[in-house]
């Protein structure tokens, strides 16, 4: 059983060696893929009792990046996150659940496009360590699944071929480190 005593305390996320990223199905074909390059977000761990841990999340929409500025462009429109009317997309948990040795099914409230919805996003533990500068450094890598309709981000073209140009499941993906407090 991995020892979690380590893990309590108030953790920030370091943004500069974190990740949140997304992939959808483009073109019923393939996969687009895109991350939020500001955010910000911390936790609260309990390593004794890890349904008593926390976790809060915010990302500025406008910082959303698929490396094509077009698409970008249509991403950041009315159409899709309105980053003028909704800048930032939030995480707030509500429960913890630890569900094997170093996995954990963190439950909260996910707002997109002024739509808040409960999601589970599964974690896994990396692991801890000390920095060069004395810092401590914990990790994480999490996953879920969304429906992007759920959020009312519903624009979309139907394709001769059958199919729609931009899917709806949204799996999104989040390599987590965040530094000690």
């Amino acid at each position: 059983m991995t020892d979690l005593s380590g893990t309590t305390g108030t953790w920030a996320i370091d943004p500069s060696h974190s990740t949140i990223g997304f992939s959808v199905r483009h073109a019923m074909v393939a996969k687009v893929r895109g991350r939020f390059t500001e955010f910000e977000g911390s936790f609260t761990l309990d390593g004794a009792n890890p349904g008593a841990s926390t976790a809060s999340f915010v990302a500025q929409t406008a910082s959303i990046t698929t490396e094509n500025a077009d698409r970008d462009g249509h991403l950041k429109s009315a159409e899709f996150l309105n980053v003028e009317v909704n800048p930032t997309l939030a995480f707030t948990s509500t429960a913890v659940k630890q569900t094997g040795d170093a996995s954990f099914t963190v439950t909260g409230d996910l707002s997109i496009n002024g739509v808040s919805k409960a999601v589970d996003v599964e974690f896994e533990l990396v692991g801890t360590s000390q920095d060069p500068w004395g810092g401590t450094r914990i990790g994480f890598e999490g996953q879920t699944k969304i429906s992007r309709k759920d959020f009312g981000l519903t624009w979309n073209v139907a394709l001769e071929t059958g199919g729609v140009l931009v899917g709806d499941d949204i799996k999104i993906n989040l390599d987590v480190e965040a530094v000690k407090q």
